[in-house]
């Protein structure tokens, strides 16, 4: 739970969203990737499938949705006006919730320890994203619009 105390500490209204993980990672999906079908999905490793992780960001890192990376993409989210937003995991069910996201960078969501790696941030309509991908300096972060 680093993520959340560092953010409490910042004086970020955060909550802790028990059972929202699967549900928002599931939305995220219906409204970033509802242009590929199940065979696009699939050759994308977009689920984990035979031993392999499955990752939603790979829309992005295989090219097949528009999206700004690296430093461009922490600047399009830094730039963007944020109000209530979430937060979740590939690989976790935690998931919070931002009151008042209007003070959260990029910056604030990188962990020492690499704990979350796979992070997503949404605002509470799913208009826009931003990604932080275990591939930190390789692959993303990403910032997309719907």
């Amino acid at each position: 739970m680093e993520l959340f105390h560092k953010l409490a500490r910042r004086n970020i209204t955060i909550s802790k969203q028990s059972g929202f993980g699967a549900k928002w990672r599931q939305q995220w999906e219906e409204v970033f990737a509802r242009h590929l079908t199940a065979e696009e999905k699939r050759n994308i490793h977009l689920y984990d499938d035979d031993g392999a992780n499955g990752y939603l960001w790979h829309v992005f890192s295989y090219e097949t949705r528009d999206c700004l990376t690296e430093e461009e993409a922490e600047a399009a989210f830094d730039r963007e006006e944020k109000k209530c937003c979430y937060i979740f995991f590939q690989h976790s069910d935690d998931a919070f919730k931002v009151e008042d996201a209007s003070g959260l960078k990029a910056v604030d969501l990188v962990t020492e320890n690499g704990e979350y790696a796979d992070l997503y941030v949404v605002d509470s309509e799913f208009n826009w994203t931003f990604v932080i991908t275990h591939e930190r300096g390789w692959l993303g972060p990403y910032f997309s619009r719907r």
